[in-house]
């Protein structure tokens, strides 16, 4: 097996389009921290709503919770920060990127374990502390996203970039397994059901959770920093680092005050509106999405006061944040670049929202916990990690856009299947046959969209770029999927599955352009250089 810690220059070079490129040492690590980023996100939805269920939440508020991993989201606004900020002693002694990794993964490890302390059956209180423990998670969890991406992108040849993201994502859905099966299975043996709820059962669990994720701490332990990224320093004194902090700090205290000064207007408009337009489901988007915008505003402002009064240096925020989007406009253009950016914020919008509600939609039709666990948890996580591989040779053989357009047909047909499972109900084999077209068709699309993203970053700009791609992704879907319950309960299941199904109708639309004029920039810039 080859070294982990070895110089990727002083390994024999391997074909990129074959099978053998799997056994890169890079590759390998990738698995690895694959697994610690997967573990947390289903601690935050799947999971975590079965638990909330069993201890008596009602439907719509368990879907609620899925805000709490908004971070994913909004982690370019802080991705800055970890490009830019050393920690002390961790930085000179690891390096910048693992020094963050293993920050961020300490971070995962106490929400987890905070989580396990906290019984949401006890009352209000008990559910907002709760929810506090969860924005943590997913906010160390989205941090650790963060560096992982980066150190991804920089440790490899752009060759390898396709195969990283499938063995990423194999890991990635290793770590779902444990913390989504792996949860319910323990929480089951424990003795928590449906019906029967055990809090010991679930704290058992989480605390379990927290300690597989020593794995990733001992994988950030024996890695190397990149060479890209080695010593980097920019000499800037600590005055400097310190100002950004309270920058940052003072715009999120902004936004939080934003949402809980508003928060009386908004359940006074939401019921107007939802007078006027005899639907809620509609009221409760338009509210929450104007109080959203209104909570960037107020940060935006807040920003821009700190640095009038100089607390942070103008030069470090414009190199910091302004540069990183110049750079992309500048290379691909402003009419480009805003169709990859809709691109990227629309991809996947269709199998995030249905799977906000996917478990308790299983768990509504009957299946228990432990069939759960083991079609749609253990089955389901070999069928993506074959889609995975699969979406990662394909793209190096096709192309990465020609299995994009793929993925994304696919993803609008599988998600109609979920229509039969609907009307069928409690039905094993049918549950078997959809797990494997949906579970294959989300492997497949994710490879090749990873790939895809990291082929708009510029090494230069690594963490914040990437971090605002992978934010957009998931913010509208994630905004939407809020609302999952609360469309269930207006239309039905079988509805809801059609309108998931058909968000991602225009994606077709967005890859067949994205890739025309990509295609055609290619061959003007090939024109230009002879």
């Amino acid at each position: 097996m080859p070294d982990i810690n070895g110089d990727l220059k002083s390994l024999p070079d391997t074909p990129p389009t074959t099978w053998r490129a799997f056994a890169h040492p890079r590759v390998i690590t990738m698995l690895f921290l694959g697994l610690s980023a997967g573990m947390p996100l289903l601690l935050i939805f799947s999971s975590l709503s079965l638990w909330l269920r069993e201890a008596g939440v009602e439907r719509s508020a368990v879907t609620f919770f899925s805000w709490a991993a908004l971070g994913y989201s909004f982690k370019f606004v802080w991705a800055p920060l970890i490009d830019r900020l050393p920690v002390p002693f961790l930085t000179r002694l690891l390096g910048r990127r693992r020094a963050w990794m293993l920050v961020a993964q300490a971070a995962i490890i106490c929400a987890m374990l905070w989580m396990s302390v906290t019984d949401p059956a006890t009352g209000d209180a008990a559910l907002t502390t709760m929810a506090l423990a969860a924005v943590m998670l997913g906010f160390s969890s989205a941090t650790q996203d963060i560096v992982v991406d980066a150190y991804r992108i920089e440790s490899a040849s752009v060759d390898l970039q396709a195969l990283m993201s499938s063995t990423y994502i194999a890991g990635y859905r290793i770590g779902m397994l444990v913390s989504g099966a792996g949860a319910l299975v323990i929480a089951s043996r424990f003795g928590s059901e449906m019906g029967s709820y055990d809090y010991t059962a679930w704290k058992i669990t989480y605390m379990s959770m927290a300690a597989v994720m020593l794995v990733g701490v001992l994988t950030t332990l024996v890695i190397r920093e990149p060479e890209s990224n080695r010593g980097l320093d920019n000499g800037r004194p600590v005055r400097d680092y310190m100002g950004f902090v309270a920058l940052f700090a003072c715009a999120v205290a902004g936004f939080i005050l934003s949402f809980v000064i508003s928060g009386d207007t908004a359940a006074s408009l939401r019921g107007s509106l939802t007078t006027a337009f005899n639907n809620a489901v509609l009221a409760g988007l338009l509210v929450e999405t104007g109080r959203l915008a209104l909570a960037l505003a107020t940060a935006f402002i807040v920003g821009r006061i700190v640095m009038r009064f100089g607390i942070v240096d103008r030069d470090m925020v414009v190199a910091t944040y302004l540069d990183p989007l110049r750079d992309f406009f500048a290379r691909y253009g402003f009419a480009l670049s805003l169709l990859l950016l809709a691109l990227v914020g629309l991809y996947r919008i269709s199998d995030i929202v249905l799977g906000v509600i996917s478990n308790v939609f299983y768990q509504d039709l009957g299946f228990s916990k432990e069939q759960i666990a083991a079609v749609v948890k253990t089955f389901g996580l070999i069928m993506t990690i074959v889609g995975g591989f699969l979406g990662g040779f394909l793209s190096l053989r096709y192309g990465v856009m020609k299995i994009l357009f793929v993925g994304a047909v696919l993803t609008v047909v599988t998600n109609l299947f979920f229509i039969a499972l609907a009307r069928v109900g409690n039905d094993l084999t049918l549950l078997y046959f959809v797990i494997s077209a949906d579970n294959l068709t989300a492997g497949l699309a994710s490879a090749a969209f990873v790939a895809f993203l990291s082929s708009l970053t510029n090494i230069r700009f690594t963490a914040v770029q990437y971090a605002i791609f992978s934010s957009l992704m998931t913010l509208l879907p994630k905004v939407i999927g809020g609302y999952s319950g609360t469309m269930v309960d207006a239309v039905g299941y079988e509805n809801f599955f059609i309108i998931a199904a058909m968000l991602g109708v225009p994606v077709l639309a967005l890859v067949w352009l994205s890739g025309r004029y990509l295609d055609i920039r290619q061959r003007a810039s090939g024109e230009t250089a002879q």
